[in-house]
């Protein structure tokens, strides 16, 4: 398996896991939906206040890369990707997730008879109604290190999709 393979799925995991803490459903995307941009959708499997079934589509990335500074994590997104997720009016939200991992794979997870810690850390961004951009390969976008993909914020995130709200 590819390293970037491996990244992947690791990312997967850690997003299945605070979705699951939440108790929402994470489903991930079909090859075509993935060439689209979008990798998952995570969605409530019931109500919240009268709004049935809400959902966002996620993009996830994962790197080992010294992304991280003071007050935020410093992406480099393909403008493919970029340009998919700054829709002005989405149908169903998008959100940008990327985890963090160590550089060295074995430190990605450490386990015990009592606990299992996935090392670093996931942040999302909505890229909504951002700009266009002239570059034709990449853009860094900047997620501020508050934005913890966390179970807690996960909820946020979806009372506030259910009344409406941007990201």
């Amino acid at each position: 398996m590819s390293l970037n393979t491996q990244k992947e799925d690791f990312s997967y995991a850690y997003v299945y896991a605070v979705s699951a803490t939440a108790g929402y459903s994470l489903q991930a995307a079909t090859r075509r939906l993935d060439d689209s941009g979008i990798d998952a959708t995570i969605t409530v499997p019931g109500k919240i206040n009268s709004k049935r079934l809400p959902r966002f589509d996620v993009q996830i990335k994962c790197t080992s890369q010294d992304v991280l500074r003071e007050t935020s994590i410093k992406y480099r997104l393909s403008t493919k990707n970029y340009d998919e997720l700054r829709e002005d009016d989405p149908f169903v939200p998008q959100l940008l997730i990327v985890v963090l991992v160590p550089e060295e794979i074995r430190d990605w997870l450490s386990q015990t008879q009592e606990s299992l810690c996935l090392k670093r850390c996931g942040y999302w961004l909505s890229l909504r109604e951002q700009p266009p951009i002239d570059n034709k390969t990449s853009i860094t976008v900047e997620i501020p290190r508050q934005n913890i993909f966390s179970p807690d914020a996960l909820k946020i995130i979806m009372e506030r999709i259910a009344v409406g709200e941007s990201l």
